[in-house]
């Protein structure tokens, strides 16, 4: 038996990009709850960049000593937060036309990825490619991992 939500699903999945960017919750629509998303990820990561962090000698969940000096810019930030149009692997992000965006958080990595028209929003350092490999984080880890911070 089909459940209701299956049935909203298989409706939204009929739909083109532009129809889904209006579905709404009543209040907001998609589009807009991804904007404000970006704006605060972009205004977030932008403050983290211009942040001493409080203590360079902390060791990251996985043991291994936290880089906060950033070799290109010289400078230290809080979360060794940089950008990227590149992967840790050298690939172009989503082949071209996107890039990715890092903090390397004392709870784990975050990442998000966005279109080009959005680089001159995120004020912080940018490297050749992302300085490391992606976690497999899910958008449950980075939600407890901006909990945990």
């Amino acid at each position: 038996m089909v459940s209701q939500l299956q049935e909203v699903q298989l409706v939204v999945s009929l739909l083109d990009s532009e129809e889904k960017e209006l579905i709404s919750d009543g209040y907001h629509s998609f589009k807009e709850l991804y904007e404000f998303r970006k704006m605060f990820n972009a205004a977030l990561f932008n403050e983290w960049a211009n942040i001493e962090p409080i203590s360079s000698t902390k060791e990251d969940m996985y043991g291994k000593m936290t880089v906060m000096y950033n070799p290109v810019f010289g400078k230290q930030n809080k979360y060794n937060v940089h950008k990227s149009w590149k992967h840790y692997d050298g690939e172009l992000c989503f082949g071209g036309g996107w890039f990715v965006v890092v903090a390397i958080l004392p709870t784990g990595q975050i990442t998000n990825h966005y279109k080009a028209e959005d680089w001159d929003l995120f004020k912080i350092p940018e490297t050749e490619k992302a300085l490391v490999e992606f976690d497999g984080h899910t958008s449950k880890d980075v939600l407890e991992r901006l909990k945990n911070l």
